[in-house]
């Protein structure tokens, strides 16, 4: 059977058989690293809904963005939003409807000010008309909710004044006369509570996800490659000796003939 592996067909076959169950494992053991990382976000954003808040300023700051371990605490901050700086992040998606999400800055009266995600807003009838966007409290504002990274920047035409496409906070710094986190908080309580508001973001889904099942699916892959390439040798080896016996029979009677 193995004779086989010798020839150039089987060389080649072997080779080919050989890359693709590598590449198979290779995305089974990323589809394991994305469960794992996954579940760290998950444990983080369940540490996070349960702990109480702390302030703002504890964890964000305007000379450093967000450590990934700080993403998803729980904070409180207060001030007054700045109506004059609002954004709509452009494309947001919530429960198959598109719309926007509200971004203002809380100015606060100490430490950096905090870009609020005030929630969601459907989009207006058409591409061009803009949104319904409820005005966010006067005055003095206490503010609670989950901080987030900022999104690095993305390429393309830039969006229509006083939209975005991503929360990048660096850029949307630039546009203040102050100090910004650099971070970005999506809100979970606002007090005073407005009479209308946009919807508040709903907490991520805590769910393993399908990282487990990808990874035993491409586990699998491999598998099938390697019993298919085996049995494909095998059949060929059981071929080849199945005609070499009558091939072996017409000799053995020529030559009993000639003796």
């Amino acid at each position: 059977m193995f004779r086989l592996l010798r020839r150039p067909r089987w060389l080649a076959l072997t080779a080919l058989v050989a890359v693709a169950m590598v590449a198979f494992v290779q995305l089974g053991l990323w589809q394991l690293r994305r469960l794992e990382e996954r579940r760290e976000r998950n444990a983080a954003v369940v540490t996070g809904e349960r702990q109480a808040a702390v302030p703002a300023g504890d964890v964000l700051a305007a000379d450093r963005p967000v450590a990934p371990g700080e993403e998803w605490h729980r904070v409180s901050a207060r001030g007054r939003y700045d109506t004059a700086h609002q954004l709509l992040l452009r494309n947001r998606p919530l429960e198959g409807r598109n719309g926007f999400h509200v971004l203002v800055p809380l100015v606060t009266a100490t430490g950096p000010a905090v870009l609020v995600d005030r929630g969601w807003v459907p989009a207006g009838a058409s591409a061009t008309d803009l949104p319904d966007v409820p005005p966010p409290p006067a005055g003095e504002v206490t503010v609670v909710g989950r901080v987030r990274l900022a999104e690095p920047p993305k390429g393309g035409p830039p969006p229509p004044p006083g939209q975005l496409v991503r929360i990048d906070v660096p850029t949307v710094a630039r546009g203040l006369g102050y100090p910004l986190a650099g971070g970005y908080v999506e809100l979970a309580v606002e007090r005073p509570q407005p009479t209308t508001a946009p919807t508040l973001l709903p907490a991520p889904e805590v769910s393993d996800g399908p990282h487990l099942a990808y990874a035993v699916q491409w586990f699998l892959f491999a598998v099938v490659a390697l019993v298919g390439w085996a049995l494909l040798l095998r059949r060929e080896a059981r071929d080849e000796r199945e005609l070499g016996q009558p091939r072996a029979a017409a000799v053995r009677r020529v030559v009993d003939q000639g003796v």
